[in-house]
C-alpha cells in the first residue's frame, strides 16, 4: 500500500474519533462549570495525558527535537528528562494537590480568576487575562509549525489546506465537548503519540544501523562543537546553554494557564498521586523519547535544508528529513502523531484562551447579570475566534517568510508567561504573606523581559556593549525567560516583606481550605 494511501486512511479514522468524541461529550458542556473544567469531575488518566499533551505539541517534536539535537547532540535528552522531573513530577507533587484544592474553595475557574479571588483584585484579574491574551495568540500559532514539511512527505497539497484541516476539526470537538472532550481526545492523542515515538526512535536507529552503530557514528563528527564526540558525550558541546533549556522548557510550565488549569479539573486530591506517575511516566517517554531522536540529527546533514543567508540548517527540517527514508508505515504514523500533538495542544490553548476572555474580561466589564448558556456562548465564539486568528498568522507566516515578528513573539511568549505568574501563583498556594504590589511588579518584571528580548531581536540592537551578564541574558528568548522566572521567584518575596499585607481575616478564610478535614484509607494515608 501506498505512504499516501495509508496516511489518508488512518486520518480519516483519526479524524472520525476526534468528532465522535466531540458529540459524545456535548453532556458535559451545558453549564460554565462543565464546559471549562468537566464539572471538576476528570479522573486522574485523563488530567495526566490532557496535561502530557497540552505540554508537547508538534513544536517540540519538530521544531525544539530537531533545534537542541542539532545543536547538543544526544545530551538534548536531558531536555526531555528535566520536563519529565521538574516539568511534571515537581509540578504534579508542589503544585497539583494545593491548587485543586485552593481554586475549588475559591471557586476559581482561569488563573487570572485565581489571581483576582487570591488578592482580591478585580484589576489584576483583568491585567492577568490581557497578558494570557497577549502572549497566547502567537503560542498558538506557532503549533502549525513544522506540519507543512511533514505533510510534504506524503501529500502534494498546499499548505493552508493542512492548517485548515487541523484548525477546523479541532475547533468541532471543543466548540461542542468543552474540556471533557478535550481531555478525552487528549487520552486517545496520548497513546498515539506513545506508540508513535517508540516506533519513530526504532526505526531511525534501525535506519543506522543500530543504537551502538548510530552513536558511534554521531560520535565521529566535529560539526560546530570544534571537537570530535561532542554531541554523543554527557552534556553535549554547551553545557551552560543546555541547563537554561531545561529550565525554561521544565520550570516554565509551572507557570502556564493551560497546563496548571489542568489541576482544577481533577476529580479528587487522591487523584493526584495517580496522576503524578501517570504524567511523569508518559513524558519520559514522549519528551526524553522526542530530544533522543533529535540527537541524532547530525547524521542527516546531507538531507537537511540549510538557510543561504545564515549558512544554518533550517531546524523544521531536520525531523523530517530523518523520516523520509522510512517505511511507508511509519511515515503514516508519524503524521497522526504530529498531528495528534499539535491538535491537543491547540485545543488546550484555545480554551484556556476562550474561557479567560469570557470570565474575566467580557463578564466582569458587563453591565447584565450573565447566565451559563450566555457565557458558554460567547466562549464558543471565542473559541473560533482564536482559532482563526492563529490559523490566519500561520498562514501568513508561511507565505511571508521574511516577517520574522511572529516567530520571534512565539519565541518570548513561554517567558513572558511564565516570568510573569509562576513565582505569585506558587508563592500564592503556599505562603500567606505574600502582597499584591509583588504580584504587579512580577507582571511587569515578566513582560518587561519578554518585550526588552523581542525588541533587541527585531531592531536588531547590537548588545555586544552591554557587558557579558546582560549580553548573555539577552542572547536568547530562552536565556532571558529563565531570567524572567528566576527574578520572579526572587522579587515578589522581597516585595511582599516591604508592601501591604491582605487582612489576616480575609486570608485565614482563603486559607482555612487546608484545615478541612478529610478521611483517607490507611493505604493511602501511607503513600
Amino acid at each position: 500500500m501506498s505512504r499516501e494511501i495509508l496516511s489518508i486512511i488512518m486520518l480519516l479514522i483519526f479524524f472520525a474519533v476526534m468528532i465522535y468524541v466531540g458529540f459524545y461529550s456535548r453532556k458535559h458542556a451545558t453549564d460554565v462549570n462543565g464546559f471549562v473544567l468537566g464539572g471538576r469531575g476528570v479522573g486522574p488518566w485523563l488530567t495526566a495525558f490532557a496535561f502530557g499533551t497540552s505540554y508537547f505539541s508538534a513544536v517540540i517534536f519538530v521544531g525544539y527535537a530537531g533545534q537542541f539535537g542539532w545543536n547538543f547532540g544526544l545530551a538534548s535528552t536531558w531536555a526531555g528528562l528535566g520536563n519529565a522531573f521538574i516539568g511534571s513530577l515537581l509540578a504534579w507533587n508542589i503544585l497539583g494537590r494545593r491548587t485543586r484544592i485552593m481554586t475549588q474553595h475559591l471557586d476559581a475557574k482561569t488563573m487570572p480568576d485565581f489571581f483576582g479571588k487570591r488578592f482580591d483584585s478585580q484589576t489584576l484579574k483583568i491585567v492577568a487575562s490581557i497578558i494570557v491574551f497577549v502572549f497566547l495568540i502567537p503560542y498558538t500559532a506557532s503549533l502549525y509549525n513544522g506540519l507543512s514539511s511533514l505533510f510534504g512527505l506524503v501529500f502534494d497539497i498546499p499548505y493552508w489546506v493542512v492548517i485548515a484541516l487541523m484548525a477546523v476539526l479541532t475547533g468541532v470537538y471543543v466548540i461542542f465537548g468543552g474540556y471533557m472532550a478535550t481531555a478525552i481526545n487528549d487520552f486517545i492523542q496520548g497513546i498515539i503519540m506513545l506508540f508513535g515515538i517508540c516506533a519513530v526512535i526504532g526505526a531511525v536507529l534501525m535506519d543506522n544501523g543500530g543504537l551502538i552503530a548510530a552513536t558511534q557514528n554521531l560520535a565521529a563528527i566535529e560539526g560546530d562543537a570544534g571537537w570530535q564526540g561532542a554531541y554523543a558525550s554527557f552534556l553535549g558541546p554547551d553545557p551552560l546553554a543546555l541547563l537554561f533549556v531545561v529550565m525554561l522548557t521544565s520550570l516554565g510550565t509551572w507557570g502556564l494557564p493551560q497546563m496548571v488549569g489542568k489541576f482544577y479539573a481533577i476529580k479528587s486530591e487522591n487523584d493526584i498521586h495517580k496522576g503524578t506517575v501517570i504524567s511523569t511516566v508518559f513524558a519520559i517517554i514522549v519528551a526524553g523519547g522526542c530530544y533522543f531522536l533529535g540527537g541524532f540529527g547530525r547524521l542527516y546533514a546531507d538531507k537537511i535544508v540549510i538557510n543561504e543567508a545564515t549558512g544554518k540548517p533550517l531546524f523544521d527540517t531536520i525531523i523530517p528529513s530523518m523520516l523520509s527514508t522510512l517505511p511507508s508505515v511509519i511515515v503514516a504514523v508519524v503524521i497522526v502523531l504530529v498531528l495528534s500533538a499539535s491538535m491537543s495542544t491547540l485545543s488546550s490553548l484555545v480554551l484556556t484562551s476562550s474561557s479567560t476572555f469570557t470570565l474575566d474580561v467580557i463578564k466582569p466589564l458587563s453591565k447584565k447579570e450573565m447566565s451559563d448558556r450566555e457565557q458558554v456562548s460567547i466562549m464558543r465564539v471565542f473559541i473560533v475566534f482564536f482559532i482563526l486568528i492563529s490559523a490566519v498568522i500561520a498562514i501568513f507566516k508561511d507565505a511571508h517568510p521574511e516577517v520574522t515578528f511572529i516567530a520571534q513573539m512565539m519565541g518570548v511568549s513561554w517567558g513572558a508567561l511564565a516570568g510573569a505568574f509562576l513565582a505569585p501563583f506558587l508563592y500564592g498556594l503556599y505562603w500567606k504573606g505574600v502582597t499584591k504590589a509583588s504580584t504587579v511588579v512580577c507582571f511587569i518584571w515578566g513582560c518587561g523581559i519578554a518585550v526588552i528580548q523581542l525588541c533587541i531581536t527585531l531592531m536588531g540592537i547590537d548588545i555586544s556593549g552591554w557587558g557579558p551578564i546582560l549580553g548573555y541574558i539577552f542572547k536568547s528568548s530562552i536565556n532571558s525567560g529563565v531570567i524572567a522566572m528566576v527574578g520572579g521567584l526572587i522579587f515578589v518575596p522581597i516585595v511582599s516583606m516591604i508592601t501591604k499585607k491582605q487582612s489576616e481575616k480575609e486570608l485565614t478564610e482563603i486559607f482555612s481550605c487546608y484545615d478541612e478535614k478529610s478521611e483517607t484509607t490507611v493505604k493511602e494515608h501511607l503513600k
